[in-house]
């Protein structure tokens, strides 16, 4: 996402038939968007007497989620970025043979290079819902459901650039690297899938009467 457009202007591009942005770009900002709830527990925390034995902590974590906040946004920047180089191979003239080649490498190349985008995602969802887990725990307990929205952000991120990885792996020539790489990434998913849930059914137990 463009910080420097409005967000209308962001979701005009995203509901027209452009592909870019498209859901590599969504998954990013909801990385981007967790990211921010957290730091906003983290705030809600810093500063309260009840929390003063874990106020370090949470100054260290909200710093550490403002960076990633920043990395989710690069990440989305760059999958429109990957997915405009897919285009504009398939786009390469192919009348002789070793243009249709070389039109076929840079396919390949390019269609690589978009699904390492959302594996960083992945790597970065990773870090970020341990993050959002130990806030869950011991930040402000009245922001729980904040914590749950962006535990369930990262999941929505994690699963969105898992489903670009596989979509991009799809495609490649090469599939026995693709399937080793889809394995690692498929890896990471499901750690992120099993904090998240561990996280919302934790805070759904703290906030349901008996």
């Amino acid at each position: 996402m463009n910080l420097e457009i409005s967000f209308q202007n962001y979701l005009n591009e995203l509901s027209s038939s452009s592909p870019t942005p498209g859901g590599g770009n969504v998954a990013a900002l909801c990385g981007v968007l967790a990211s921010s709830l957290g730091i906003m527990v983290c705030n809600l925390t810093i500063g309260k007497k009840k929390y003063s034995d874990f106020e370090l902590e949470a100054v260290a974590i909200k710093e550490k989620l403002k960076s990633f906040e920043n990395e989710f946004l690069a990440l989305a920047e760059k999958d429109n970025k990957a997915f405009d180089k897919v285009m504009e191979a398939f786009q390469l003239p192919k009348d002789t043979p070793e243009q249709k080649v070389f039109r076929q490498e840079r396919i390949q190349a390019a269609t690589l290079d978009a699904a390492v985008i959302p594996s960083n995602v992945l790597k970065k969802c990773q870090e970020t819902i341990s993050l959002i887990k130990v806030i869950s725990e011991r930040g402000n307990q009245n922001s729980l459901s904040d914590a749950g929205v962006a535990s369930s952000l990262v999941l929505t991120a994690a699963e969105g650039a898992f489903l670009n990885v596989l979509i991009n792996c799809y495609s490649l020539t090469n599939q026995i690297a693709a399937k080793e790489f889809i394995k690692s990434n498929e890896i990471l998913y499901n750690e992120v899938k099993e904090v998240s849930g561990f996280i919302i059914n934790s805070i759904i137990k703290k906030l349901t009467k008996d």
